[in-house]
């Protein structure tokens, strides 16, 4: 039955779960990741009546829903979208949320919830969602008046990707998914990004213009291509040297001469070197947290080596370190402004060459012992991706060697987990591949996260993507073995792992799986797995000594030793 709105509209009654579906909708939102739950059956249900508006994903394990809905985020810029069920389906699902917060990826989380009337009851599996989720969200709401639900989801996605990017929980109580009501949809605003102060990049290039050593750092999400192409152009104009934040490498071209590594965990010590030798440093988009800072050591908190650092939201910037010059701007808005900004003699020419050298110098494959030198193997795999291939990462220690030793290219996509969560890369894949279903999608995974969130892969075969995903086994915890070596040396508690042969776990699938022990047989099972057209896994049986690409378990212990004498 039509009736009209307050505004004189004349709208269809509809129940508070069609409502919702059309409400993601009328956000532009395309895919939705979830794992099915009986606290939000009705919107199911109205995600079934737009079925050729969103796609919905059936995913495994909620922690894996939300990576998939993270990844979508940062590939697209707009808010991923991941539904799940009260009580454990909540709690598993907090994992990507953190992700989310920690790497700022717009977000939206849908969380079904008891009835409103058995509030405070302990009734089964209730959680006060804005308890829970406070500290690890922009936003935390509940929706019992289906009334609202236009209004609160159009608000749920302006504060996702408004000012710093984020995550954003909504709690949908059971009942009012039932409520029939009859409410305009809101679609979404036409809102304006924030530019730079007219006497900001004035201000800045004074800056520039007196320094000897500059370094640009690029971080931050939700940049576009043209976005990202300014700033290119932009610093490589000034011949600055470029490093990217953590876990950041598709926000600039790693082949560049301009290209100085990555500063996170596991930078190359000379990097670290260099930036703290730097007498200027750029910030575009990184908040310089504690990965980038090498544990808040790079700078001078108070600001002896002025900083410039450009942000969208002004309440990050000089949130640790002091800046000589805070920017509060969108970035893309800020790259384009920089158009035609140019110092008319820079003063820093060696300095760049010396910057680039080391990373090149990096960048080199050593001896490594053992059958597999996976440098070697790595750079041989670079050569044969796609120009438009989508890196996609875990955290553990492995994922520093396609760090240092490949290069993602302008054109090329990476997703890693900047708050260092394991799980993440397996759904991260999925997600991507299913988001751009065109592009060819290449995960580095350990053997410890892959046995987390693994089981994601039936989420590729049910929607028939195929991504590749690359096991790195040495059978063990292997970052916290390193800090366990180095720290308690020989005294291995809790870190070895018994695993099954990965390339017959997708096998079981139906997938196509290889085994790779020896640097040679990388690339042709690479093409092999390409060639099948399925998902695949080709496990990498690494050597479980070189523990690091820069140390042996031996070396650990005997720097472990050498200290306690």
């Amino acid at each position: 039955m039509a009736k009209s709105s307050k505004q004189g509209k004349s709208v269809t009654e509809r129940s508070g779960g069609k409502l919702l579906a059309d409400a993601l909708v009328a956000q532009g939102a395309t895919h939705v990741f979830a794992v099915p739950g009986e606290s939000y059956l009705d919107l199911l249900d109205g995600l079934y009546s737009v079925r050729n508006r969103i796609e919905l994903i059936t995913c495994r394990f909620e922690a894996g829903a939300v990576h998939m809905a993270e990844a979508h985020g940062k590939l697209t810029g707009k808010p991923g979208v991941a539904i799940v069920t009260r009580g454990p389906g909540a709690c598993h699902a907090s994992i990507g949320v953190h992700v989310a917060m920690q790497d700022s990826t717009p977000l939206i989380l849908l969380v079904g919830q008891i009835p409103v009337i058995e509030t405070d009851r302990e009734t089964f599996q209730e959680v006060d969602y804005r308890k829970m989720f406070a500290p690890l969200a922009k936003w935390v709401t509940q929706i019992d008046d289906a009334d609202r639900i236009p209004e609160i989801m159009a608000h749920a996605f302006d504060v996702a990707v408004s000012g710093r990017p984020g995550p954003v929980v909504v709690a949908i109580s059971e009942e009012m998914q039932k409520d029939l009501v009859s409410v305009p949809d809101i679609g979404p605003a036409d809102v304006l990004p924030a530019h730079p102060a007219p006497d900001a990049i004035p201000r800045m290039m004074e800056l520039l213009a007196k320094a000897e050593r500059p370094l640009a750092i690029i971080g931050g999400s939700r940049w576009t291509e043209e976005g990202r192409n300014a700033i290119r152009d932009f610093v490589v104009a000034n011949d600055i040297p470029t490093a990217v934040s953590f876990r950041r490498q598709g926000l600039f071209d790693g082949t560049s001469k301009h290209f100085a590594g990555d500063l996170g965990v596991g930078a190359d010590g000379k990097l670290v070197a260099a930036a703290k030798e730097a007498d200027l440093i750029l910030a575009f988009g990184t908040r310089m947290g504690e990965p980038v800072s090498q544990g808040y050591t790079l700078l001078d908190m108070a600001g002896a080596t002025p900083l410039v650092q450009v942000y969208p939201d002004q309440a990050e910037i000089g949130r640790v370190y002091r800046p000589a010059l805070g920017i509060t701007s969108d970035l893309n808005a800020f790259a384009l402004a920089l158009k035609g900004e140019k110092v008319k003699k820079p003063k820093w020419g060696a300095w760049r060459k010396q910057v680039r050298a080391a990373r090149e110098e990096q960048a080199e494959a050593p001896n490594y012992e053992g059958k597999i030198n996976l440098a070697k193997a790595l750079q041989a795999l670079e050569k044969e991706l796609p120009k438009d291939a989508i890196f996609a990462t875990d955290a553990g220690n492995f994922a520093t060697w396609p760090t240092r030793f490949m290069h993602v290219k302008e054109g090329q996509d990476f997703l890693g987990p900047t708050n260092g969560a394991m799980g993440y890369g397996v759904p991260a894949a999925i997600g991507a591949a299913i988001s751009f279903p065109d592009r060819q999608v290449i995960c580095f995974v350990g053997d410890g996260g892959f046995m987390m969130t693994g089981q994601e892969i039936a989420t590729a075969f049910h929607h028939g993507v195929a991504p590749i995903i690359l096991v790195f086994n040495n059978s063990m915890y292997g970052t916290i073995r390193m800090y366990q070596e180095r720290v308690y040396p020989e005294r291995v508690s809790g870190t070895l792992l018994t695993n099954p042969d990965f390339s017959l776990f997708i096998q079981a699938f139906g997938g196509h799986g290889e085994l790779v022990e020896t640097t040679e047989e990388l690339v042709p099972a690479y093409k092999r797995a390409v060639a099948s057209g399925k998902p695949a896994i080709i496990e990498i049986r690494t050597n479980p000594e070189q523990v690091t690409n820069r140390a042996t378990i031996s070396d650990l212990r005997a720097q472990g030793a050498g200290a306690k004498k």
